[in-house]
């Protein structure tokens, strides 16, 4: 018997405070269990329909997300099935979340729909704010968040086992720089992050922007105007 395809997928931006609930489920629910071959864990990101082929190839879907549920801040809600399209994007918080209602749309489209679907969201309660992290109530369902996916992926037939030791951020899926406790330690104050930027999410440190136009010697003359031609 073919074993069933597991997708467990987190999707946000880690950036805009409690954006990031999604994305830090997968990377935690990867710090404490290990999976068998037939399960992908994936930071999506932002990426929107870049996700449509790994949504069609899995059997079974499971999506954390930040979602305007309209409760209070931190709450967390289940959704399962044919019912998680309307949630993704009846309130829509950012463009990521009108990106996967068009992925699912178009993996049912093209004939390739997974067989189950669970979508795992939190209310969140802060999200203006660039740089910053899960607020407290947020941070507090991750756990309760992972346990929900390990139970019901179990509930399906897919085994997974707890680590004895977590994995240390370093072997996070995402860059260690976006790690929740470096990412949280390494913010700068907000005096200098006002006037200076935030290093964490600069190029470099050297890059200069200059907007200026460049003088241009030699500059070639074109005649656009040919009005006076037709002149009778």
């Amino acid at each position: 018997m073919q074993q069933k395809k597991v997708l467990i997928l987190g999707i946000g931006n880690v950036l805009w405070a409690d954006e990031g609930f999604g994305v830090r489920c997968v990377e935690e629910i990867n710090r404490q269990y290990v999976f068998p071959e037939n399960v992908t864990l994936m930071d999506g990101g932002t990426q929107g329909i870049y996700l449509v082929q790994h949504v069609q190839a899995c059997d079974y879907l499971v999506v954390f997300d930040a979602i305007d549920y309209g409760l209070e801040g931190g709450e967390m809600k289940l959704i399962e099935d044919d019912d998680v399209p309307n949630f993704m994007g009846a309130k829509k918080m950012s463009l990521h979340q009108t990106g996967f209602q068009e992925v699912l749309s178009t993996s049912e489209l093209l004939g390739d729909y997974p067989e189950k679907i669970l979508l795992i969201g939190v209310q969140p309660v802060e999200l203006e704010d660039f740089g910053g992290s899960l607020r407290p109530a947020v941070k507090a369902q991750l756990k309760p968040a992972v346990q929900k996916a390990v139970e019901y992926l179990g509930a399906l037939g897919i085994h997974i086992e707890k680590r004895t030791e977590p994995l240390p951020e370093v072997e996070a899926l995402s860059p260690s720089e976006l790690a929740l406790e470096q990412y949280e330690s390494g913010r700068p104050p907000e005096e200098l992050a006002c006037r200076m930027g935030d290093d964490r999410v600069l190029a470099s440190d050297k890059m200069i922007f200059d907007p200026k136009p460049s003088p241009i010697s030699n500059p070639l003359g074109v005649d656009v105007d040919y009005r006076g031609q037709y002149e009778k």
